[in-house]
């Protein structure tokens, strides 16, 4: 059986997740974004918002087969633009989590291109690199098959839905036992580091990673 290195009871755990679902296989189309917000190591809030995209009224099928969200879903809501001015207050200088940021990190700084916006102050991670550290040898580290592997149960392809199920499933690994016994008390970018999963800082000149 594979070990696990590290983990433990972290106090303090401040941080936030965030996902996007699109209307099109064209990253500058987000149609719904969910963001959760983790304080003190326990989910806080989860704000949502469906967001009429660039391409409305256009939708690809495989998309809508996807999470179910059509144009009439859209039709009254806001543009990213209008949203963006609630979001950004919200990540702002803090720590995102995404379930395989590469997309959802892709879709904002490519739609924030598109509009000509800033791109935020913020640093980010995946929480499918982590997972793949904490829990080695998993036959799927997928969203929805990681989550009903730990009995965390939620709507998949909702973004508010998958926001939170990945903040509950970043808490679960916070609280894996140590080998040998015993606790640690650190914050999420100490456990991040400890795992050297990179995180990436992102602000409106440019962009590297740490570990």
């Amino acid at each position: 059986m594979t070990e696990v290195y590290l983990a433990g009871t972290i106090s303090a755990v401040d941080f936030l997740t965030l996902d996007f679902e699109t209307a099109t296989r064209y990253p500058d189309s987000p149609c719904q974004l969910g963001i959760t917000v983790v304080r003190g190591g326990a989910v806080a809030e989860t704000f949502t918002w469906l967001i009429k995209p660039r391409s409305f009224p256009h939708f690809d099928y495989w998309n809508i087969r996807v999470h179910g969200i059509k144009p009439e879903h859209v039709a009254k809501s806001p543009d990213f633009r209008s949203v963006w001015q609630e979001v950004q207050p919200l990540i702002d200088d803090q720590l995102v989590f995404a379930h395989n940021a590469t997309f959802d990190m892709g879709v904002m700084r490519t739609t924030l291109n598109s509009y000509g916006m800033e791109h935020p102050r913020m640093r980010y991670a995946c929480s499918v690199q982590l997972a793949r550290k904490v829990w080695p040898g998993l036959p799927s580290y997928s969203l929805g098959k990681i989550c009903a592997f730990h009995g965390i149960t939620f709507k998949h392809h909702d973004a508010g839905a998958d926001a939170e199920a990945t903040a509950r499933l970043l808490i679960k690994a916070t609280e894996q036992p140590l080998p040998g016994g015993g606790q640690l008390s650190f914050s999420m970018d100490e456990f991040t580091r400890k795992f050297r999963v990179g995180i990436k800082e992102l602000s409106p000149v440019a962009a590297r990673t740490s570990f």
